[in-house]
């Protein structure tokens, strides 16, 4: 079994304040929960920018100013900036962090989409902020617009300042998708591709369709691709165990799930890197340094970031 990589959402665009104090908002609080994620053993971190009085996703760069630097310093993780934005962003607002920035690895949506969040309003009896509930609601007609154009300007803008990318694959799909862009010639391996489960619009959390999915990656990629798995909701423990297992890498963080067990908030990104470390170590995984990681991946480094 080869050395694994535990990635860590530390905020997202998903959950909104309400829904957990514990969910990091400011510059502060999403580095210091970023370069505890590290420390626990997160290798990738997998970063959002939030508007800090607020909590509302933001595309700023003014915001991701607020903690780049300081992860930069407090940590060798590899920080992996999100295109994906929030799905009420326009293209040019998601990219305008990362073209300034120029990380080392970016996340890449691989379709358009139903992506709905609605039914978590229901579940929320005080808001924090005016925002949340109309957002959360609305998202019963919302549509995340990811087409081969955009995609195709995803890698053209930032595989121009080096940065590699972590191919987020909702459904089947969207793998015959990313294997056109690799016929085009768009898209090199190393190939890293993100099994996404439980948003509604996309997957299931359902075993079964994570081997559908090792399958055909399998066959449209053979050997030049490593794949990760996230779950979001309670399946993000079992679902990242049985990728574990296969030979895959894992995704944790408070971007996909706000507990650490039943009814039992996460006080930290870092507690839930924690669990999943002792859950792969014990399947007898060793986990990847940054250093591994930049080697797998074939990164350019972090001297070569503009943070």
């Amino acid at each position: 079994m080869s050395k694994i990589i535990i990635s860590c959402a530390i905020t997202g665009s998903i959950h909104t304040p309400s829904m957990s104090p514990y969910l990091p908002v400011t510059g502060a609080e999403i580095s210091a929960q970023a370069i505890g994620a590290a420390e626990a053993g997160a290798t990738i971190l997998h970063l959002h920018a939030r508007h800090p009085d607020t909590g509302r996703p933001s595309a700023d760069p003014t915001h991701w100013a607020g903690f780049l630097p300081a992860i930069k310093a407090g940590c060798d993780a590899v920080v992996n900036m999100t295109t994906g934005g929030s799905a009420v962003m326009t293209l040019d607002a998601r990219l305008e962090a990362p073209k300034r920035f120029c990380p080392e690895m970016c996340s890449l949506n691989m379709g358009t989409m139903n992506f709905a969040l609605y039914p978590m309003a229901a579940r929320i009896t005080e808001w924090k902020h005016d925002w949340e509930e109309p957002f959360l609601l609305g998202t019963d007609d919302l549509v995340f617009k990811n087409t081969p154009r955009d995609i195709a300007h995803v890698l053209s803008e930032m595989g121009a300042r080096g940065a590699r990318f972590e191919f987020e694959c909702y459904d089947v799909s969207h793998l015959y998708m990313l294997k056109h862009f690799v016929d085009r010639g768009a898209v090199t391996g190393p190939l890293y591709i993100q099994f996404v489960f439980g948003v509604l619009g996309g997957m299931a959390a359902d075993p079964d369709m994570l081997v559908l999915l090792k399958r055909t990656a399998d066959r449209l990629f053979g050997d030049q691709y490593l794949f990760s798995v996230l779950a979001a909701g309670r399946q993000q423990i079992p679902m990242a165990s049985m990728a574990a297992a296969m030979g895959g890498h894992v995704r944790v963080g408070l971007e996909d799930n706000l507990y650490l067990s039943k009814g039992v908030l996460a006080r930290s990104n870092a507690e839930q890197v924690a669990q999943i470390r002792g859950i792969v170590e014990g399947m007898g995984r060793t986990v990847a340094s940054p250093a591994e990681a930049r080697a797998m991946l074939g990164l350019k480094g972090a001297g070569e970031v503009a943070f």
